[in-house]
């Protein structure tokens, strides 16, 4: 027996694990030192992207003062033009009518009383809690433009807008001196601008004055409930521009008129996240690619090399194992060694298996002839018993059973030579069992009767010569011999229940039955007790000439009786199957 290698690896396995481990090689180097310069130039990136923000926010709010400062300028223009305060009131009504920014006009005296209100068609409080629109510390602290931080506007009935208040000092001569004259501009769109900003995927905006203080943010709620925390005492002694404070990056810009600052907020480790995330999908494709790449050589490799090399051998692996019905066919290598290797093993498969099959051709004739040697045979004593029955007929004076015997044994033996055909019509094989139970019940006399149940459309159909004699005898001799009452053959033939190009043939006998052990050593055995031919040479001719499937199979119960059942297939010419 050929040993099998131990230790060898495949070329293929060689190949591809030779070509996995640099490129994985190659790609881990590359990846290290392209994250490393990466990191750094997100960090970098990063900072400017902040600046860039909170520039871009400077930039919006100090538009949208500059316009607050115009229209507040325009306003106090207009009230040196008045005589009287209905008269300002009414032109004021009219312009808060058109400009929705402009919630309210108020004009206060030195120390906060109102002189005159509009606002937007609302009726003023007679006698407002208080007035977040006025602080005298900051009205008489401020040279030039006032600005006070977002807050609730609570001078009218039944609403409270969020404003921001825009004042300045005028000497029209309508109110006299010491007065100001206040704007209340809403301040929604203005919130909802600073909440829209966003410095990376959790960065944020806020405003803050020039000491520091919270003007307006995002999460303003949470701070004032104490849920969340905004330290901004640092901020002060903070120039514009980028800092670092641990993870943080904090990009500061102060707005045109130095009273309000933009703090923009963002997260380092998030940037460099969101970068890494990104170089690693764009590795993760390189690497698909590169995978791509390698799975398409190792596919035309294999096709070429590997898969022909490996088919070769498994088919010489399934010569060994089973060459009598091995088919190989080689010729569509590529390679020239390859292709040379393939054919010569086609060649040689091919040789090997027309010697074996000749080997079988001639163990099959030498099988026939032996089986058709055996059936020429006559039983010397069956025939003695015969004889010496017709001389005893004779001497008594019964003629005409003894001339009913010879009739009996010369139809017998007419069948049995058959002209030298091995197949011979059902007709004719149920003849000779008939022939064969006329002797025997002579024989056997008052110990058994038999009966046919023959479906006469399958008479024509051929079947092997002899088979149903030896089944006959092998009941008599096992079954209906032995038993003290009389006993009954039945022999029928129809066509198979599951198979309607099958014919089954049925031995019956209500003998004394045999166990499973005596039922395998009957097919065992090459002749029957009495000499004749045995059940096992009627099942190996069978086999023989129709093939695995045909053959007998037997059933017993002991003290109830034997079945032999003989599957064959519908033939009509004897060279159809044999």
């Amino acid at each position: 027996m050929r040993k099998k290698p131990v230790g060898k690896l495949r070329l293929r396995t060689i190949t591809v694990l030779s070509v996995t481990l640099a490129m994985v090689v190659a790609v881990a180097i590359s990846i290290a030192v392209f994250a490393a310069v990466y990191s750094n130039t997100v960090r970098q990136d990063a900072s400017v992207s902040a600046s860039q923000t909170v520039e871009q926010t400077e930039a919006a709010v100090s538009v949208r003062l500059d316009d607050m400062k115009d229209k507040l300028t325009t306003i106090g223009t207009m009230v040196e033009a008045y005589e009287t305060v209905d008269a300002f009131r009414t032109r004021i009504e009219a312009l808060t009518a058109i400009e929705n920014e402009i919630f309210a006009v108020t004009v206060y005296d030195a120390d906060g009383g109102i002189l005159a209100s509009v606002g937007s068609g609302y009726a003023l409080k007679e006698s407002p809690t208080r007035d977040l629109s006025f602080d005298k510390a900051l009205y008489e602290g401020s040279d030039g433009f006032i600005l006070t931080p977002p807050h609730v506007e609570t001078l009218y009935e039944g609403i409270y807008p969020w404003v921001v208040t825009l004042a300045i000092r005028t000497g029209a001569p309508v109110f006299g001196s010491g007065a100001y004259i206040a704007i209340d501009f809403n301040f929604s769109e203005l919130a909802g601008y600073i909440d829209r900003v966003g410095v990376g995927r959790h960065g944020y905006c806020y405003i803050v004055d020039s000491a520091g203080n919270l003007v307006y943010h995002p999460q303003q709620q949470l701070i004032f409930s104490h849920l969340r925390n905004e330290d901004t005492s640092k901020l002060s002694s903070w120039e514009d521009g980028v800092h670092t404070d641990g993870n943080v990056t904090y990009a500061v810009k102060t707005a045109t008129d130095s009273r309000w600052r933009i703090v923009g907020v963002s997260y380092i480790d998030e940037l460099v996240a969101d970068g890494r995330d990104r170089i690693v999908l764009g590795i993760c494709v390189s690497l698909l690619c590169c995978v791509l790449i390698l799975f398409t050589v190792l596919r035309i490799y294999s096709r070429i090399v590997s898969r022909p090399v490996r088919e070769l051998a498994d088919a010489m692996k399934r010569f060994e194992s089973s060459a009598s019905d091995f088919h190989y066919t080689g010729g569509q290598e590529i390679v020239t060694e390859l292709h040379t290797l393939s054919e010569s093993f086609a060649h040689l498969t091919g040789r090997v298996r027309e010697l074996m099959e000749q080997v079988r051709e001639e163990e099959t004739a030498l099988r026939k002839t032996e089986l058709k040697a055996l059936q020429a045979q006559i039983n010397p004593h069956f025939l003695y018993n015969t004889l010496d029955s017709i001389q005893w007929m004779c001497e008594q004076g019964k003629d005409a059973e003894a001339t009913k015997m010879v009739g009996a044994l010369a139809k017998l033996f007419r069948i049995s030579i058959s002209r030298g055909h091995e197949l011979i019509p059902l007709g004719d094989e149920l003849q000779h069992a008939k022939s064969y139970l006329i002797i025997q019940s002579y024989r056997y006399r008052n110990q058994f009767t038999y009966r046919f149940d023959v479906d006469e459309s399958l008479l024509s159909y051929l079947c092997n010569k002899i088979t149903i004699q030896p089944l006959i005898e092998n009941a008599i001799y096992h079954g209906i011999d032995r038993m003290v009452d009389e006993g009954e053959i039945v022999i029928s033939v129809h066509e198979a229940s599951d198979n309607a190009d099958d014919i089954l043939i049925t031995v019956s006998d209500n003998g004394i039955g045999m166990t499973e052990e005596q039922c395998r050593k009957i097919l065992q055995k090459e002749k029957s007790d009495s000499g004749g031919i045995g059940v096992k040479n009627v099942n190996d001719r069978l086999k023989i000439w129709f093939g695995e499937r045909y053959g007998i199979t037997l059933q017993s119960e002991p003290d109830v009786g034997t079945t032999v059942t003989v599957r064959i297939p519908k033939v009509t010419e004897e060279g159809e199957r044999a």
